[in-house]
């Protein structure tokens, strides 16, 4: 069995604040950050290997700033099981995705930008991007992530984080969808949160639960064909994405992407 780990940093048990997930070399807190955000991975590659997993590969999807995006992970304190990725681009790793990948598991999300209880909630970028709908539905970064495992017909079976991004994730992907919520937002900067050690033992059993039956959540497909709506917060943060090819400005706030199917709408329009 070939396991996706696709892992955010703003779900982890004890992060709270952006000083937490915010790079630099001299920033002690973000390098606290690392250490639990690590080893809530090394939790769920634990839970992959019970379940039989013989292929795991992580892919940091945190966005940390220069050096550290996509690159937050502790190397020599990963599980010795896995490998991981380090991409440049957010969503431009698919090999293992077009080679077949039997499940993902995605660890430590957060909610979509606006989310009253998510804790450090935003989509893709907090100051710029206020709304993201896949043909009319409401996304965050869980959705964006489980339609591109979906284009290669792979299933997202677990879900950790916030209890926001737990219920966030099980409306978009079903209730056969496993969760995992280590806290509880009291606003977008505080949460009653599990201790890292019970947060981990819950993750590293949900991941193993969650494989048992691939057959508990199909892959998800926003429709065919799919339109992607980009809503931003202001007219000048829609400049850097209007004269992308296949987008159209509907208004001072708004982009529009189209095409037959999710990924070459999501193609033309980020990258």
């Amino acid at each position: 069995m070939k396991v996706f780990i696709v892992s955010d940093m703003e779900g982890v048990a004890g992060i709270v604040k952006w000083q937490q997930v915010d790079g630099g070399k001299e920033k002690r807190s973000y390098h606290e950050g690392r250490e639990l955000y690590t080893e809530e991975i090394n939790a769920a590659v634990r839970g992959a290997k019970a379940a039989g997993a013989k292929e795991i590969v992580v892919m940091d999807c945190h966005g940390a700033g220069e050096e550290w995006t996509f690159n937050s992970l502790v190397p020599d304190k990963l599980d010795p099981d896995c490998e991981y990725v380090v991409q440049n681009d957010w969503t431009e790793y698919t090999e293992l995705l077009e080679q077949g990948c039997d499940a993902a598991l995605f660890v430590a999300m957060h909610a979509k930008a606006g989310t009253p209880d998510g804790v450090l909630s935003h989509t893709v970028s907090g100051q710029a991007w206020r709304d993201l709908q896949f043909n009319g539905v409401s996304v965050g970064e869980t959705g964006i992530n489980a339609a591109l495992c979906g284009q290669w017909g792979c299933p997202v079976v677990l879900v950790t984080g916030d209890e926001a991004v737990c219920k966030e994730a099980t409306g978009l992907l079903g209730e056969g969808l496993t969760t995992v919520a280590v806290k509880k937002g009291l606003g977008r900067f505080s949460a009653r949160q599990l201790t890292p050690l019970k947060a981990r033992e819950l993750i590293e059993d949900g991941a193993k639960r969650s494989l048992k039956d691939l057959s508990t959540v199909k892959p998800y497909d926003p429709g065919r064909p799919a339109e992607i709506r980009v809503e931003f917060t202001t007219p000048d943060r829609l400049v850097e994405y209007r004269n992308r090819r296949g987008t159209e400005q509907v208004d001072d706030l708004t982009l529009v992407s189209k095409a037959d199917d999710w990924w070459t709408a999501w193609s033309q329009f980020y990258f």
